[in-house]
């Protein structure tokens, strides 16, 4: 049974060699949380007090300011940190999304690509090569598939590397949204293979600044802020709480009339 349990979880980050401020402030806007002042040794604390249940198909948004803990949270949930204090149960097969060229090797085609990336998000060699054609159809990167990826655009990588993620089937996804350099045209292609994803995965944890993106892939949310999870119920009460006025009063009436919402 796939689920996700966290109790009491925090994260603390040494920083053995803070010399400035300066320093641990750049530090601390990457991982969120606050900096300890009582010890030899700066700490960072990441997260802090985080208790958590997760079941088969929960759908999670993760909201907050930059640096408030969210993609730390994100690793977290998917095993790649380990709790300083505390504990995180995680069963089930995770497929961590946190940047979408991870995995990908700029000196190989854009094809020998698309299985080593797949076989780094837990699909085998012959199930990539069963999404093959799928994914070079999605991408429309034609004879560029055949060069290395180091030719491509930032907007061709992130092309591939999306076909590629939408081809897989994870128990648990965890996504961390990298999807700006994308032109919007194809991104609204990809919006159809993102939704069938997250349909196919047993549970999502999504990280994003984009609220329609969110209405569309999650029904719950957690709202993050200095490493604490601030508040925890529906999509729509959390980022009313979070922004202090509700989501669908600043949506589009085409956009609410898509996501089958009105005011």
């Amino acid at each position: 049974m796939v689920s996700i349990q966290v109790r009491d979880a925090c994260v603390d980050f040494p920083i053995f060699d803070a010399k400035s401020r300066s320093m641990k402030k750049a530090v601390l806007a990457k991982v969120g949380g606050k900096i300890g002042t009582d010890a030899r040794v700066p700490i960072i604390e990441a997260l802090n007090a985080i208790t958590l249940d997760l079941r088969d198909g929960d759908r999670v948004a993760l909201v907050g300011h930059n640096g408030a803990g969210k993609s730390t949270l994100l690793r977290l949930l998917a095993g790649i940190y380990e709790p300083t204090r505390g504990t995180a149960d995680i069963h089930g097969k995770i497929a961590p999304v946190f940047d979408l060229a991870v995995g990908m090797d700029p000196e190989i085609s854009g094809l020998e690509n698309i299985l080593i990336r797949g076989m780094f998000l837990g699909m085998s060699r012959k199930q990539m090569l069963d999404r093959v054609d799928d994914i070079v159809e999605f991408s429309d990167l034609g004879n560029y598939l055949n060069l290395p990826l180091r030719t491509y655009s930032t907007g061709m990588r992130v092309r591939l590397a999306l076909g590629v993620v939408t081809s897989i089937d994870p128990e648990i996804l965890i996504l961390d949204e990298g999807l700006g350099a994308v032109d919007a045209e194809f991104m609204a292609k990809a919006r159809g293979r993102l939704v069938d994803l997250v349909k196919r995965s047993g549970m999502l944890v999504f990280a994003s600044h984009s609220d329609e993106l969110l209405f569309e892939l999650c029904d719950t949310a957690i709202w993050m802020d200095g490493g604490r999870m601030k508040m925890h119920g529906s999509l729509r009460e959390v980022l009313t709480a979070y922004k202090g006025r509700d989501p669908f009063e600043y949506m589009s009436a085409e956009t609410l009339e898509r996501l089958g919402e009105s005011t």
